[in-house]
């Protein structure tokens, strides 16, 4: 079980935009279950209809793909900080139910395809063991971004 400093020992995601809050369960190469309690207190709600406050779908497959990133850099073995995962493709992806606030959104992802630089996963988001969401993400290791003249080596 990874906490909150684990995860973001792995991503560089910050408060608003880190979307999970520990890792369950983890097998490198194979898969990993993640948690994401989602509260009132998220800045989307805010604007994201405030009469009947749901998480955006977008940041539920965001929060999927921030779940499949801890997998891919285990999987990979990646230890140097400053190589990050990039969204290549988001395939099939699904919207079954809403999510409220006071949900717990456990995401479960499981690899599909790896290659060197590539990965593959299949991805469920559940509230009370319900799926709401669901998506094929591919993501892609690069080398490091240089803020100081927006190049990517």
């Amino acid at each position: 079980m990874y906490d909150i400093n684990k995860i973001m020992q792995y991503l560089p995601h910050r408060y608003p935009f880190l979307l999970i809050d520990k890792v369950l369960d983890i097998k490198a190469g194979e898969s990993i279950v993640a948690l994401k309690n989602v509260t009132i207190n998220e800045p989307f709600f805010h604007g994201h209809f405030p009469s009947l406050p749901i998480m955006p779908g977008v940041l539920i497959v965001e929060a999927m793909g921030q779940a499949g990133g801890v997998l891919c850099f285990e999987s990979f073995d990646i230890k140097d900080n400053d190589v990050f995962l990039f969204f290549i493709g988001i395939d099939k992806v699904k919207f079954r139910k809403p999510v409220f606030p006071g949900d717990q959104l456990i995401i479960e992802a499981n690899i599909l395809k790896k290659r060197s630089k590539i990965i593959k996963i299949k991805s469920l988001a559940k509230v009370d063991d319900k799926i709401v969401a669901e998506a094929e993400l591919m993501a892609a290791i690069g080398g490091s971004y240089d803020t100081s003249n927006s190049d990517y080596r």
